[in-house]
């Protein structure tokens, strides 16, 4: 089972492909699958707001082409291309949009670590991030 810091490579070198000219803020994303396979993404941003997509977004449209259907882990690696900083504290969550994506395909008690690239992180679960997500009954 791949560990954070496989997850965090994998997630660092998605954030370097990130297409971000406009907010300058580059993402890379790393999930861990059922499958036991790691699948990632950055952001692309394009200039039709908000027609772009997130990294997490990337990284499940990855996992279900590679036959993954449930994530284990995750890890998102966010700063500024230009500082490494992030905007408002040290570590980026997912946005509202991919916390209710990772719900789909996980469970509450999924880890997700926010990261800096230095690889300082802080673990959530789901249910602390999506304490109240849409879910429809099956």
């Amino acid at each position: 089972m791949a560990d954070f810091d496989t997850l965090f490579a994998a997630a660092s070198a998605a954030r370097q492909k990130a297409h971000a000219p406009y907010s300058r803020y580059a993402v890379g994303a790393a999930l861990l699958a059922d499958d036991g396979q790691v699948y990632a993404g950055c952001n692309v941003e394009n200039a039709s707001f908000p027609e772009g997509w997130c990294a997490e977004t990337t990284a499940i449209g990855q996992m279900v082409v590679g036959g993954g259907r449930r994530i284990v882990r995750a890890v998102v690696v966010a700063a500024r291309i230009d500082t490494a900083s992030v905007a408002g504290g040290r570590f980026c969550t997912p946005c509202g949009g991919c916390r209710q994506r990772l719900a789909e395909f996980s469970g509450a008690d999924t880890e997700v670590f926010a990261a800096d690239p230095d690889g300082a992180s802080q673990r959530f679960t789901m249910a602390e991030l999506l304490p109240a997500g849409f879910v429809l009954e099956e």
